[in-house]
């Protein structure tokens, strides 16, 4: 036995440099051999296939849902409809003839400025508002907050047709609360006053409702924004003896500087279009001196049937909007560079 153990002991490097010398072997696995490729044996998809894959269903859902409507609509403003054509199905093209109106037609630039003046007035007060109510979230109590902002939550998720006739109501010249409240205060006229009776009324009215409606985001957001302060810099800013004032400007306002230029972005889009408030509640009159540009192009299409100048009136309120965005857009891309 140990003769035998001893010429196994010599073999084995007599046989190690054969081994070596020829073509190495594969190893294989003790518990067999290894996995095979899936599918069996398939290739699988190149990995920069794959983003494109899942977004795929995405871009298609957007191309048809949005897209398409928009090139329509563009071709649309290039033909002259109206009630006759599109009963007799005829779209005869009238080249930039609805655009040439339009900009020749001193109501529609009317419509511009009161549109611009409008959407101007909202998004302040709004940020105005919102800001001060974020802030005094951040400062209550807890079950105080807690009320706050479930009153806020409320008021935001409150449909907008319900909203109208809400105020409507509060408006009304009958049974309005407004002249009860008006009355009861001493002030005289106010016997079934008709608070809508101009267009400047009514667009106040509307503008009430809309900030009412848009100043819970703000304040939501301006709260959730106020947390990730640090209170080591209100500490720093009261021993410096600075006043609420001056530690918005100087502490709150630089630190949360890309939340009010996103906000301010999303109100400016979300307010100049605000069709379903300022239709609902006089349907962009009296005599229609409370349109906005989405009420007007709603009403030349369907009222007035001029389905071709109305799809010209929402391409050039398209265009308007991008111009404007793009200035401020910028602003959000040097805010992020600074960054």
């Amino acid at each position: 036995m140990t003769v035998h153990s001893q010429g196994a002991m010599t073999a084995a490097p007599q046989d190690a440099p054969q081994k070596s010398a020829g073509r190495p072997e594969k190893s294989e696995s003790p518990t067999g051999p290894g996995p095979k490729s899936p599918r069996g044996g398939r290739k699988s998809l190149p990995s920069g296939w794959l983003p494109y894959l899942l977004v795929g269903p995405a871009v298609l859902a957007l191309a048809t849902l949005l897209l398409y409507p928009l090139i329509k609509n563009v071709i649309l403003s290039f033909q002259d409809i109206n009630k006759i054509e599109f009963i007799q199905r005829k779209y005869p093209f009238a080249g930039f003839s609805n655009y040439t109106e339009l900009i020749g037609d001193a109501d529609f630039w009317t419509v511009v400025v009161r549109s611009f003046a409008f959407t101007a007035a909202n998004v302040v007060l709004i940020m105005v508002l919102g800001s001060l109510i974020g802030i005094l979230l951040n400062r209550l109590g807890k079950k105080v907050r807690l009320v706050l902002s479930m009153a806020l939550v409320m008021a935001w998720a409150m449909p907008i047709v319900a909203s109208v006739q809400v105020f409507k109501w509060l408006f009304d010249e009958q049974f309005g609360v407004m002249n009860w409240v008006m009355r009861t205060a001493g002030f005289a006229g106010y016997e079934q006053h008709n608070w809508m009776q101009t267009g400047l009324s009514t667009l106040t009215i509307v503008t009430v409702l809309v900030v009412w409606g848009s100043i819970p985001f703000v304040a939501l957001n301006m709260y959730a924004g106020l947390t990730t302060v640090g209170a080591e810099l209100y500490e720093a800013a009261r021993m410096d003896g600075a006043n609420g004032w001056q530690t918005f400007w100087k502490i709150v306002f630089p630190n949360l500087k890309p939340f009010f230029l996103i906000t301010t972005f999303l109100e400016v889009i979300w307010v100049f279009k605000a069709f379903t408030q300022v239709y609902a509640m006089n349907k962009g009159g009296p005599d229609r001196a409370s349109e906005i540009l989405p009420v007007f192009a709603y009403v030349e299409g369907q009222s007035q049937s001029h389905y071709g100048l109305a799809a010209a009136i929402s391409v050039l309120t398209i265009l308007i909007l991008v111009v404007v965005m793009s200035f401020y857009f910028r602003l959000i891309l040097k805010q992020e560079e600074e960054q």
